[in-house]
């Protein structure tokens, strides 16, 4: 039972498309962060930013910040760097008080895939 030209073309095609589908599958994966994860800020940031690596929906992404007592803390609306649609720029409303911070983001890449995660950081 020999491979005939027809099946061979087949047979190609279709180990081409699942080597090339791999870079259509792909997710924005938190690449970095300001205040950076695990770190100590030495006085409250002015905003939160996160970096992916494929661009972001700011209509459908965003995060929730909480503090000291697993408080909420008040954030303003996520928005998209205008230079880098791989960054996405949470403004806070106001200081962040001494104490650990969580992060718990979550985000649609420009071709529609969701992801979330989480990361700390503190306040000095």
């Amino acid at each position: 039972m020999g491979f005939t030209t027809s099946r061979m073309l087949q047979t190609s095609a279709l180990l081409v498309s699942l080597l090339t589908a791999t870079g259509a599958l792909a997710h924005a994966h938190l690449k970095n962060q300001s205040p950076a994860a695990d770190s100590q800020a030495t006085e409250s940031p002015r905003q939160l930013t996160l970096t992916f690596s494929e661009g972001v929906e700011a209509n459908f992404s965003g995060l929730t910040l909480t503090g000291p007592a697993q408080a909420k803390i008040t954030t303003g609306s996520a928005s998209v760097n205008a230079k880098d649609n791989t960054q996405l720029v949470v403004p806070l409303e106001q200081p962040l008080a001494p104490g650990n911070y969580t992060v718990d983001w979550h985000v649609v890449s420009v071709d529609g895939h969701k992801t979330k995660g989480q990361y700390h950081f503190s306040v000095k």
